[in-house]
């Protein structure tokens, strides 16, 4: 039987700048991480953390909120403290990249089941988001992603015939569309993402592993190349018990960031 996470635990180094609730929390962080902790394990209690790092009932408080606050931990009354199932915490609305990118960054793997690659007609609002004829063949890929084996995300990508034309080689069940096409000279410079909450339906809940009903993330975009024709435009659904995404703010003027109320009458 493997010794408790503590054990291994840094303990506080009293001469750091650090405060002692930042360490605990940071000590605590590194343990998850190293999966010596897992989602839904029981911690021990304040006191019992007391007595492990040598410190105040005020300094295991502190990080125990930190914690909480920042959705590491979830604390249950009568029942004590358990770790969280942690979400990624994606970048993908407001950052031009894919899911690959976006996880291999951050040192998760990401793999695809391919539901669907086929030329089919381009319906009048993909060709109008394509810049192509209606009913003009387009490749449509439709993927099954899993972050570090777990189903992710179920996304729908319409990619123009010239630029399907150039990745028909890569396999998608291991490889990045981005990363494809920048090696064959088409790079993503601007887009458009639009973010709503959904919940799912009863075939996104089959696929991603989730209930029918249960609330999820919709992400559409648009990306372009720099002489401002489109590449590619997808529908993706997030599992919403598994991501969250991250905003970076900035001017408007200068960021170009904004927010948009969607009504009943539609977008």
């Amino acid at each position: 039987m493997a010794a408790p996470w503590w054990q291994d635990a840094e303990s506080i180094d009293r001469a750091s700048d650090l405060p002692y609730y930042e360490q605990i929390k940071r000590a605590i962080i590194a343990a998850a991480a190293a999966k010596r902790i897992e989602p839904g394990e029981l911690l021990p209690g304040e006191h019992d953390l007391c007595r492990i790092f040598g410190v105040s009932r005020t300094a295991v408080r502190q990080a125990l909120g930190a914690l909480e606050y920042e959705g590491f931990i979830t604390r249950i009354k009568g029942k004590g403290t358990f770790l969280s199932d942690i979400k990624t915490r994606e970048r993908l609305a407001n950052r031009l990249m894919g899911l690959y990118e976006d996880v291999s960054e951050r040192g998760g793997t990401v793999t695809s089941q391919v539901l669907q690659r086929e030329y089919l007609p381009a319906d009048v609002r993909v060709a109008e988001k394509l810049g192509v004829e209606p009913d003009e063949d387009v490749l449509v890929l439709e993927r099954l992603r899993f972050v570090d084996g777990m189903p992710w995300s179920l996304s729908k990508t319409w990619l123009p015939r010239h630029i399907a034309e150039l990745v028909e080689d890569v396999d998608f069940e291991t490889g990045s569309l981005y990363l494809a096409l920048e090696q064959r000279g088409v790079r993503a410079i601007r887009g458009r993402r639009i973010l709503e909450a959904i919940v799912t339906d009863a075939r996104e809940g089959e696929l991603l592993g989730v209930a029918e009903g249960m609330p999820a993330m919709r992400l559409n975009s648009i990306t372009r190349a720099s002489d401002g024709s489109t590449i590619e435009c997808f529908v993706a659904v997030h599992r919403g018990d598994k991501s969250s995404f991250v905003f970076d703010m900035d001017d408007p003027v200068e960021g170009g960031v904004g927010m948009r109320l969607k009504t009943d009458s539609g977008e």
